[in-house]
């Protein structure tokens, strides 16, 4: 998958990287390169809680089925 990541500098001299695409998807480092890790691991997190959160619906939910897709 790709991703946008908005790069801002905070006042404190770290670097804020967002993804405007995943809302509340933040995180920060310093120097650029530590955010872009942390950026990419908050990413991992936050798709993996979406999942959790849809399959924790999906129990209540006659209609849903789960499907496996590799990616």
């Amino acid at each position: 998958m790709h991703f946008y990541v908005k790069i801002e500098h905070a006042e404190d001299g770290c670097i804020v990287a967002e993804v405007p695409a995943l809302p509340g998807c933040v995180s920060q480092g310093k120097p650029k390169e530590e955010a872009i890790e942390n950026i990419k691991e908050a990413i991992t997190a936050w798709l993996w809680a979406e999942n959790q959160k849809s399959h924790y619906a999906a129990q209540w939910n006659n209609e849903c089925k789960e499907i496996i897709v590799a990616v």
